[in-house]
């Protein structure tokens, strides 16, 4: 390898997050709850339970308005922003940078609350991708980018994910996947608003790529962040009494 080879993957190496045990979260921005994540490992497609899904949002802005890099720019400075309604996503203080962690409150059917996280697994000029830990909704990673096509700058969001266990793949069949369609559609069209486009309209291409769900992954239910944040709830009152 000559020198410019190994400067060139060097630079590319620090795009990438640094391998980890578990996740850890050092500083808690106010109002965010570490409730499934420290500790955690980070699960992907291969440690999922349910079918294995490839969805892809897009998004098209006019050229001369915004380029790729400022749209991943933006995108990544005012994530939060871009998030739908009663949805929270807790940047780290650093940003959208390789192997931070993120903490999120969600909000799923029926107004039940969950709290889990991600972590910056890449992130360049150019995209940056979230991966998920042990007990999140699925297990998979988020790929955002923006690339020039046709005279028009195209803002993505690409998901390759598995529930991550019987319970959330029981959800996704039952209105879930509906609702994380309408989850990025919401999000993409708020990255279009921003830029001037207030009535955008979002493509999606949804391929199931794998239909086998991998039963030997049943057991990841004891990591579930629906049961976890849902014990949390409860125990409230419990926890007002003692800190009283």
């Amino acid at each position: 390898m000559s020198g410019t080879d190994e400067r060139a993957a060097a630079r590319d190496a620090t795009h990438w997050a640094k391998a980890v045990s578990t996740l850890n979260v050092s500083d808690v921005p106010a109002g965010a709850i570490n409730l499934n994540v420290t500790g955690k490992r980070l699960a992907g497609p291969i440690q999922g339970f349910g079918k294995m899904w490839q969805k892809t949002y897009q998004v098209r802005l006019p050229r001369e308005r915004v380029s790729p890099a400022e749209v991943i720019s933006t995108w990544k400075q005012r994530f939060p922003e871009f998030w739908p309604e009663g949805n929270m996503f807790y940047a780290p203080l650093t940003g959208i940078e390789p192997g931070e962690v993120a903490l999120l409150n969600m909000t799923l059917p029926g107004k039940m609350k969950l709290s889990t996280g991600v972590m910056v697994l890449y992130a360049d000029d150019e995209s940056f991708t979230l991966m998920t830990p042990q007990g999140h909704m699925f297990a998979g990673w988020i790929t955002f980018s923006a690339i020039e096509r046709d005279g028009e700058t195209v803002a993505q969001a690409q998901v390759l994910m598995r529930a991550s266990d019987p319970i959330f793949e029981a959800g996704l069949t039952m209105g879930g996947h509906k609702q994380e369609d309408r989850f990025w559609n919401q999000t993409l069209r708020a990255v279009a608003a921003h830029f001037g486009e207030l009535d955008a309209d979002v493509d999606t291409q949804v391929v199931c790529v794998d239909r086998k769900r991998q039963w030997s992954r049943w057991r990841n239910v004891w990591h579930s962040s629906a049961i976890r944040s849902t014990l949390y709830t409860f125990g409230a009152p419990v926890r007002m009494v003692r800190r009283s």
